[in-house]
């Protein structure tokens, strides 16, 4: 579904991302994993369009997709949840919601969505009118998430769901992830808890300093005495 290949991007006089490849298969949950600055929110951003790539090849569905603009990128099908959640404060549940479908003229289509987010987080249905600012950490991802849904993506981009949210939230996130992977949405996952990441994960890439250094399945990962040392704390 997705192809990244020999990607380099840079910021500035920073070296972002050095010949980093990856793919992603229809109806996998792909895990980027490695330590904060290793380049793994680099990736999503350049795969949707945010960051532009020095060089190297995104191929989505067989087609290239390298320095189309972000709009075009949702458009063919790619949509992500930033680090950080951030949701429009001011705007109501229901707007940010409505913002996630901008590029969508078919109204019976969006609502059918919009009805399908509320199922997956009946929190947001019962607080639709609030302000996006008046919500929890947990029930801002859940916005931001359902934002991103509002779309219909084939490949949901997720970066750092579980920042900032209490445990009992993370796995409640988690199964979500799962939930939305089942419904048939392909999942590239960036998160900093590598051990709730590898659990969902069909396999994963580990980044360090702008470079893949390991792959392979995510159950193998979690076994590798390497990657339980310096990931996931053991």
């Amino acid at each position: 579904m997705l192809a990244v290949e020999n990607l380099h991007v840079n910021y500035g006089a920073i070296k972002a991302l050095q010949n980093v490849s990856c793919r992603v298969e229809a109806g996998e949950i792909v895990a980027l994993i490695g330590a904060n600055g290793a380049g793994k929110t680099t990736i999503l951003n350049a795969v949707s369009g945010i960051v532009p790539a020095r060089s190297g090849r995104i191929s989505f569905e067989g087609e290239e997709i390298t320095g189309a603009p972000p709009h075009e990128i949702v458009r063919r099908g790619i949509s992500q949840v930033p680090e950080g959640r951030r949701v429009f404060a001011r705007m109501s549940v229901l707007e940010n919601l409505e913002m996630g479908a901008y590029t969508r003229s078919d109204r019976q289509g969006v609502k059918r969505e919009m009805e399908r987010v509320f199922a997956l987080f009946p929190r947001l249905a019962e607080r639709r009118k609030q302000p996006a600012r008046t919500l929890s950490g947990g029930e801002q991802q859940m916005l931001a998430m359902g934002r991103a849904l509002m779309s219909t993506p084939r490949l949901l981009l997720l970066d750092e769901p579980s920042m900032g949210l209490a445990p009992m939230l993370v796995e409640k996130i988690f199964e979500i992830v799962r939930e939305i992977n089942g419904a048939g949405t392909t999942i590239m996952l960036v998160e900093q808890n590598a051990s709730m990441a590898l659990a969902i994960a069909t396999r994963a890439y580990v980044l360090e300093t702008g470079a893949c250094v390991l792959q392979g399945k995510a159950s193998e990962l979690a076994a590798d005495p390497q990657v339980r040392s310096a990931y996931l704390g053991e």
